[in-house]
């Protein structure tokens, strides 16, 4: 199982819990599709677009789960991204973590697997 990762902020978080699924940050609903992070890039993403923001949840989902919808995609430095086409359903998400920001200001990552 290959394993992505969704920062999202707490309170965009919660409605996912009553309707059962995700249909993206308002970046994501700009852009098409729901951006996510290998366990490789979660840090980096965390420093670059949400920098000591508080009441930060991250994601993880089973990327085998949501099929045909999610593709790796080159993005920042050429790495491939995972974006999903589509809505993120509950059934797919493993588990969820709060993204505490640390006294040197950069997010507290649980054990993160590929």
């Amino acid at each position: 199982m290959t394993t992505i990762y969704k920062i999202v902020p707490e309170e965009l978080w919660q409605p996912v819990r009553q309707t059962g699924e995700f249909a993206g940050a308002p970046i994501d609903l700009k852009d098409g599709f729901i951006h996510f992070s290998t366990a490789a890039q979660a840090r980096e993403t965390a420093r670059l677009h949400f920098a000591r923001q508080e009441n930060l949840l991250l994601v993880a989902v089973d990327a085998e789960a949501l099929g045909e919808a999610l593709r790796f995609e080159a993005s920042r430095g050429g790495d491939l991204f995972p974006h999903l086409y589509a809505t993120l359903p509950l059934g797919a998400v493993l588990w969820e973590a709060p993204l505490p920001v640390g006294a040197d200001g950069l997010h507290v990552f649980p054990e993160l697997h590929p």
